[in-house]
């Protein structure tokens, strides 16, 4: 079977990587229900570092265990699975070549006094990557944090071992710090924020979706005057231009838990926005599992263009 001309564009656009990364890529593209389409699911299992085993997994408790989430996964015929380094170790063994795996290599915490700077350990590495048998490595930059150069500085190391191993790159994208807290998620800083992610060197690149609001900085009287964000399809369009006009992959997160409805409405915004797909876990897992998997059935028909 031949590659589809859809994903032979998409990888024609990492001009300078490796076949080994480049097959890494189209791995993930032709794995699951949307294989071939150019678009992904991916399901992320990282909020138990963050947030605490409680507040991710009490309202279903099968969620507590690391086989449910890759189980569901599969199931639902997702694109691939993130999670941190012993996450996947309680899987791998299991799920071996059946899934697309990425290892995230960084990760915080939330127990940190209020008003501390955002900022984010290493917590794994490429070689326990390449040990896993993941597809890629998965990384978090807070830019407006005081620790963003810093981050920018560990992924530059990183993405160079992972690229030279034949390793894809995603890289989470999440303004912080130096930006209001409605900024965060505003038009002009998650563009900014993606962009930055695309000059780093990822190949997949995940953040928010963005809100109307506009920060008040030097950008602001440029984006009203020339960049169309009334609807969330326009805003979704105007972050895949930041990110090199479309040439880099670019998925949007599922955010805090929604009612089905919201999440349908906005996996239709992202696909007329011309936006990969998304990357969705805490609507996915704070469900029971037969209601996670009718949602994902019909957002992946959305994404199939049915």
């Amino acid at each position: 079977m031949g590659m589809p001309q859809r994903i032979q564009k998409i990888i024609s656009y990492y001009e300078s990587d490796c076949p080994g990364t480049k097959a890494q890529l189209v791995r993930l593209l032709m794995h699951g229900k949307l294989s071939g389409t150019g678009h992904l699911i991916i399901y992320p299992i990282d909020q138990g570092f963050e947030h605490g085993p409680g507040r991710s997994f009490s309202m279903n408790p099968p969620a507590y265990d690391p086989h449910y989430h890759i189980s569901l996964a599969l199931k639902a015929g997702l694109s691939g699975f993130a999670a941190p380094l012993g996450f996947l170790e309680s899987i791998a063994g299991s799920y071996a070549g059946l899934m697309p795996l990425i290892l995230k290599v960084n990760s915080g915490i939330s127990l940190l006094p209020s008003g501390e700077d955002s900022n984010q350990a290493i917590t794994g590495s490429v070689d326990d990557a390449l040990r896993l048998g993941c597809c890629a490595i998965g990384y978090t930059i807070y830019p407006g944090s005081n620790h963003s150069y810093e981050m920018f500085e560990k992924l530059q190391h990183l993405t160079q071992e992972a690229k030279a191993a034949g390793l894809a790159v995603v890289v989470w994208s999440y303004p912080r710090g130096h930006v209001s807290k409605e900024g965060e998620q505003s038009l002009n800083v998650i563009s900014y924020g993606a962009h930055m992610a695309a000059l780093l060197g990822a190949h997949i690149i995940k953040v928010k979706l963005p809100t109307a609001f506009l920060e008040k900085d030097a950008s602001l009287t440029l984006y009203e005057e020339y960049i169309p964000a009334k609807t969330l399809q326009e805003r979704v369009q105007h972050v895949v231009q930041s990110c090199f006009d479309g040439r880099r992959l670019v998925v949007f997160s599922g955010g805090e838990t929604q009612t089905v409805s919201d999440v349908l409405e906005e996996t239709q915004a992202i696909y007329k926005g011309g936006g990969t797909g998304s990357i969705i876990g805490r609507n996915c897992f704070k469900r029971p599992e037969a209601e996670a998997l009718e949602m994902l059935s019909k957002m992946i028909k959305i994404y199939q263009g049915a």
